[in-house]
């Protein structure tokens, strides 16, 4: 066991996983983190834990973390480029660890223009794939970058990354996952998926270059909740392609039931990735929508979650 988390128990298991996740609120206060964790508790078998998603300052995704671990959850912390070096990012780790955190995702960051302080200075010291190196290195070896002096102590965490099936150009995409495993990865979440065509091609590259054996692979799913987030999405959501099928049955559902087709489609997606070999699990991203996730989970039959093998 790289981290003794149970993400990683259960996935070496075999067992197909459901991660959540959980933005951090836009304050200090503690009881917003609790009423999610509570929405997600038992419906799903980790959470990510945003790094100031959008760019837009939010508590920190560690101290978010952390409080998820009391409140009997276990969080998958992410951690951008954007706004820290390297020397902050090794410090964050350590500091993550030593709280009880055993996952994280190491991601580039939404650009700081998206925010609400889109002029401030972004850092990329380093970028996703070599932060994918660093913690492997920290965990595996024990030593910081550029450091032969063994560390204190050890680091048991289990590294994710992101991966994008409907970038272009489409072809380059499983080689760009073959780089993540290469650097270290242990398991993959993808954008969210609604062109199933695209994803399913993307899935036997992947099979083709034996990455589905190297890493572990959650498929991203997101609700939709009505017509004109359908439509904003699939024109302005980069790296996001929705089939005009799926738009028409959003934007022609009866008044007040959109929602509820979203969920149908939702379910309807899972029912078919659980059939696509090497998918081992979902990454469900409910976005301010905590409070459905058991009704998704439930409709797409996958309660109870299964227990964590000893």
């Amino acid at each position: 066991m790289k981290s003794e988390s149970d993400l990683e128990k259960l996935l070496n298991a075999g067992k197909f996983v459901v991660t959540g996740e959980l933005g951090p609120p836009q304050g200090n206060d503690p009881e917003v983190v609790k009423k999610k964790a509570e929405m997600l508790k038992g419906n799903v078998d980790a959470v990510n834990i945003t790094d100031n998603q959008t760019s837009v300052v939010r508590m920190s995704s560690i101290a978010t973390a952390a409080l998820v671990v009391q409140f009997g959850l276990e969080p998958v912390m992410q951690m951008v480029c954007r706004d820290r070096n390297r020397i902050a990012m090794q410090s964050d780790i350590i500091g993550a660890n030593a709280l009880g955190i055993r996952n994280m995702l190491c991601l580039s960051g939404d650009h700081q223009t998206f925010g609400n302080q889109p002029y401030c200075k972004n850092v990329y010291d380093i970028d996703s794939i070599q932060l994918i190196y660093t913690v492997k290195r920290m965990r595996d070896e024990n030593k910081i970058l550029d450091v032969d002096k063994e560390m204190g102590g050890s680091i048991r965490m289990f590294i994710g990354a992101a991966a994008n099936p409907f970038a272009e150009p489409f072809e380059f995409r499983p080689y760009r996952l073959k780089k993540k495993v290469e650097a270290g990865v242990d398991f993959i979440q993808t954008q969210c998926i609604y062109d199933m065509k695209i994803f399913k091609e993307w899935m036997k590259k992947v099979r083709d270059l034996g990455l589905h054996e190297r890493c572990h692979i959650l498929a991203g799913i997101t609700p939709l909740k009505s017509g004109g987030m359908t439509r904003y999405m699939a024109a302005n959501v980069s790296g996001i392609i929705i089939p005009d099928e799926i738009i028409n049955r959003m934007t022609s559902a009866p008044k007040g039931k959109a929602a509820e087709e979203g969920i149908k489609i939702c379910c309807e997606q899972i029912a078919e990735i659980r059939e696509i070999e090497g998918v081992h699990g979902i990454h469900l991203m409910a976005i301010e929508w905590e409070h459905m996730v058991g009704e998704i989970v439930s409709q797409a039959k996958l309660l109870p979650r299964p227990p964590v093998p000893l």
